[in-house]
């Protein structure tokens, strides 16, 4: 299958999930999160605003603020397809302007460097076991990642899962995936093949 067809079956399956299976396996990822060591050892945080049915990240977000973290999410660019991170200290400063999706309002909250973010936690749609991953298909985040060392996680219902993704050279891969019933070392994952 290539990358549009995929999308299309694991979106189509995503919309079949029961609200109490999508909230209750989102909370299963969410405290698996919590537990991971660059997550607790980060200060800055990376994160998008969820939208449904994308595993909710509203409540990582509330979680992370309660740990003290700097909360930094991305604000599309869709003239040149760049992205930038801001922090928020709550979910006012948001607002709704590209694609439905909950950005930053640059005006009441600070741009952040990249060089500044201890871990970027990356969206998308379908994820294979090495870190291949299949999003949304701007672009945006790919273009990001060239400029970021941290660790890069995904959070996935097991359904996003497939067993492998066709991939580009300049795809980038992630290191780590959450679902609702594992933690997939994908960095290690790639050693072996």
């Amino acid at each position: 299958m290539d990358k549009k067809e995929l999308r299309k079956k694991v979106r189509q399956h995503l919309n079949e999930m029961s609200d109490e299976l999508y909230y209750q396996s989102s909370l299963t990822i969410k405290k698996q999160l919590l537990k991971e060591p660059s997550i607790i050892e980060g200060n800055t945080i990376a994160i998008t605003i969820s939208n449904k049915p994308e595993v909710d990240t509203k409540e990582i977000i509330e979680s992370l603020w309660l740990k003290n973290k700097k909360v930094v999410v991305p604000k599309c660019n869709p003239k040149n397809r760049s992205m930038d991170f801001y922090a928020i200290q709550h979910f006012q400063q948001l607002e709704s302007v590209y694609m439905d999706l909950l950005e930053p309002i640059p005006e009441v909250t600070e741009l952040v460097a990249a060089e500044e973010i201890d871990c970027i936690i990356v969206p998308g749609i379908v994820f294979d076991c090495y870190g291949n991953r299949i999003g949304y298909g701007g672009g945006y985040y790919d273009r990001y990642l060239t400029h970021f060392e941290g660790p890069l996680i995904s959070l996935a219902f097991d359904i996003q899962l497939v067993e492998s993704i066709p991939f580009e050279p300049h795809d980038l891969p992630i290191d780590l995936i959450f679902t609702e019933s594992k933690r997939i070392d994908c960095a290690n994952n790639r050693k072996d093949v």
